[in-house]
């Protein structure tokens, strides 16, 4: 399931009172293209909300394994980067 930025917006809201200081046209689209590369696997049950709750607050994504006893896996970290670099993308 896809994200708009009023969506973003509005989770931050909820989540935290600080104020939100990041493009949330940007975290939608590049979490949205995250979605898109994992919505056909079968296995994987994940919505672009799940990778914004990675990306900002460290939350895991059990269906990726993204964390172990804590820890970010080797999925987790290339997940984070990949959205990052998204995010700088359409940001620019």
């Amino acid at each position: 399931m896809k994200i708009t930025s009023k969506d973003v917006e509005k989770y931050m809201k909820y989540r935290t009172d600080e104020k939100f200081r990041h493009c949330s046209m940007a975290t939608a689209a590049a979490c949205n293209d995250m979605y898109e590369e994992f919505k056909h696997d079968d296995f994987v049950k994940v919505t672009a909300k799940d990778f914004m709750k990675l990306l900002f607050f460290n939350d895991p994504i059990p269906s990726l394994f993204t964390h172990n006893y804590g820890f970010h896996t080797a999925t987790g970290r290339s997940i984070i980067e990949k959205l990052q670099d998204k995010y700088y993308e359409y940001e620019n």
